[in-house]
């Protein structure tokens, strides 16, 4: 839901994972000047280890009135903004809206508000008033198990492989997934699982990946929730069965052509619960980090317009390129 006559923000918090894929020192030192350019007040923190990128944001929005920031510039990949969201989504009524610099492997948050527009351009029009941003009001998701919350999405089966091959592979950006999710597929084999969408059985058979979130994207170009909307109140998810040969998942997804294909569920509803039906734990992440849980089962549930996130004015549309390339993030007015 797009917020009326946003104001624009004014003091900034900007988070730095220094270990993400492409945070080099260059690129943050033109973030930051980019920000002081043009705003009152900018405090950098560069996070030192795992939910230091939470506690900063948390200590941030707790500041006293008239010192707390508004806006949270996440610099790094999806996990570091899931950190900054966590943070968020912890103080809510706060006022602070997210923006994110893409500086990670796949960066797939960074392609679900903004498509491929450059991070700087992007940045700028948050604070300038020239219509070229807008702030919204997206679903989050919640896995119910943790309380975590989820921006992106929780997948299991393949895509939680692909994240452990990624490590093997050396390479950056997403070429690193673009290498490591074909690896995953070759060896992978379909776990025994149910999903269920608001108390109904979506898919119940061998698995070979349920996806739930609202990202279209994973590792910023397999494309597996193509009807996804950030702000409908619902979770999407999409439920690839043993029909489809886990080889040919990756080429599908990055072609845009996978939605379609006999095998493939698609769902919508508020309260999402994928199994492992033989009593073995379920392999999967959420927000691109693998969960080391001896569980065989993650339940996800709807935060309706629970964050305040800044994006293109426009909605991104999935182009399929019919020769069969990677899918095109485009812009349709709304």
């Amino acid at each position: 839901m797009p917020t009326a006559a946003s104001p624009a923000p004014r003091r900034a918090l900007v988070v730095v994972n220094p270990t993400a894929g492409t945070a080099h020192p260059d690129l943050v030192e033109q973030v930051v000047r980019l920000c002081r350019d043009g705003l009152d007040a900018v405090e950098v923190h560069r996070t030192t280890h795992r939910g230091g990128a939470t506690e900063a944001v948390r200590t941030a929005l707790a500041a006293a009135a008239g010192s707390a920031v508004d806006l949270v510039v996440a610099v790094g990949g999806d996990g570091t903004v899931h950190e900054v969201v966590e943070g968020l989504a912890g103080a809510p009524g706060r006022g602070a809206a997210l923006a994110v610099v893409p500086a990670g492997t796949g960066n797939s948050v960074y392609r679900m508000l903004w498509a491929d527009r450059p991070w700087a351009e992007s940045l700028r029009a948050v604070w300038s008033g020239d219509g070229g941003a807008r702030l919204r009001r997206i679903d989050l998701g919640r896995v119910a198990e943790t309380g975590e919350p989820v921006l992106l999405g929780a997948c299991s089966g393949l895509v939680a492989e692909g994240l452990i091959a990624a490590r093997a592979v050396a390479a950056s950006g997403r070429e690193k997934y673009a290498r490591a999710l074909p690896d995953a597929a070759a060896a992978f084999t379909p776990y025994p699982g149910r999903v269920t969408v608001d108390g109904r059985v979506l898919h119940e058979g061998r698995t070979v990946l349920a996806n739930v979130g609202g990202g279209r994207y994973r590792g910023g170009q397999y494309l597996l929730l193509d009807r996804s909307e950030l702000d409908d109140g619902l979770l999407d998810v999409c439920v690839v069965g043993a029909e489809v040969p886990a080889a040919q998942v990756p080429s599908l997804a990055r072609r845009g052509v996978l939605s379609g294909r006999p095998g493939v569920v698609h769902g919508r509803g508020r309260r999402i619960v994928v199994e492992r039906t033989d009593g073995e734990p379920l392999r999967f992440e959420y927000d691109g980090e693998l969960q080391h849980l001896n569980w065989t089962s993650m339940t996800v549930e709807v935060l309706p317009g629970a964050l305040p996130v800044w994006g293109a004015p426009e909605e991104e549309v999935t182009r399929v390129d019919t020769q069969g390339a990677v899918p095109l993030g485009g812009v349709a007015a709304t």
